[in-house]
């Protein structure tokens, strides 16, 4: 019994040798694309399991990989799309290239710029439309983006509709390390092997500037070194999913079974650990992590 006690002392619950990896429950590979409008060329990531609980909080997720635009001719208005309504949920809007100009019935008006997220709230109900901005149309140039829709718990579902305006230099950036000797949470802590850009929730103690009406966590990570690992810890009571933007990973679960990921694919993960630990299979390679705790409400 002192022998136990002694080893309690040692390792208490809640240290890294007590965290578990997440595995990978499916693999979601890279849908076919489709216009929105005439401005958006996207995937519906989410495919089949857009709208069920497996990816709760989250309802929706369109992604418009980098497509080359030529500049509008004078008298052409922009593309995009026209006036549509939104009701019982958020829409998170996230550019990388180009521009997007936002207009709505509650009189907002805003252009997304790179790096910039737009995070709006339908609530009971809202009008918008969203174009390519102005300026971007008349020089044209490589346009990238994608758009989620994150449900609201019912007791929010008529909540004022709101916006927030969250712009690139608001987004704190955090390093991330590589995973040191394959032990579960512990990094090496001496070079940088990428970084994240929290949008929402919080990563190692620092908060995204996106208000949530539950609990949700968005990240954009970029890993710089191919070969790298790297831990992420993540809530085992969430739902987690990783998207591959750009480049390929591995998932790699325990015994060191590794799951592919290539680009513009999706991986749902299983509620089995409390760290997501990604090998990065080119340099540059940028996936988006998002997740929460599922509410499973009806959307409207």
């Amino acid at each position: 019994i002192f022998l136990l006690f002694l080893l309690g002392k040692a390792f208490p619950s809640g240290t890294a040798t007590a965290m578990s990896l997440r595995s990978v429950k499916q693999i979601l590979p890279a849908t076919p694309k489709h216009w929105v409008g005439d401005g958006f060329n996207v995937h519906p990531v989410f495919a089949n399991k857009a709208f069920t609980g497996e990816i709760s909080p989250f309802l929706m997720f369109d992604y418009a990989p980098p497509k080359q635009f030529k500049p509008l001719k004078p008298g052409h208005h922009p593309k995009g799309v026209g006036k549509h309504p939104h009701r019982g949920f958020e829409t998170v809007t996230i550019a990388f290239q180009g521009e997007v100009e936002h207009f709505d019935s509650m009189g907002h008006r805003d252009v997304i710029r790179p790096g910039d997220v737009q995070w709006m709230t339908a609530g009971r109900g809202i009008i918008h439309q969203e174009f390519h901005s102005n300026e971007f149309s008349k020089r044209g140039g490589t346009f990238e983006m994608c758009q989620l829709w994150v449900n609201l718990p019912k007791k929010h579902k008529m909540a004022k509709p709101s916006y927030q305006p969250i712009l690139d230099e608001k987004i704190p950036v955090v390093d991330i390390y590589e995973t040191k000797d394959e032990s579960v949470g512990e990094c090496d802590g001496v070079d940088s092997v990428g970084r994240i850009r929290v949008i929402a929730g919080s990563y190692e103690g620092t908060k995204g500037p996106a208000s949530t009406f539950s609990p949700v966590e968005l990240w954009d990570v970029t890993i710089k070194n191919k070969g790298a690992i790297v831990d992420l810890p993540f809530p085992k009571e969430y739902n987690c999913i990783l998207f591959v933007r750009c480049g390929n990973v591995e998932v790699v679960e325990e015994n060191d079974t590794k799951r592919h990921v290539g680009p513009q694919a999706l991986a749902l993960t299983r509620n089995d650990g409390s760290v997501l630990r990604i090998q990065s299979g080119e340099a540059g390679t940028s996936v988006l992590i998002m997740g929460g705790l599922p509410i499973n409400e009806q959307i409207a």
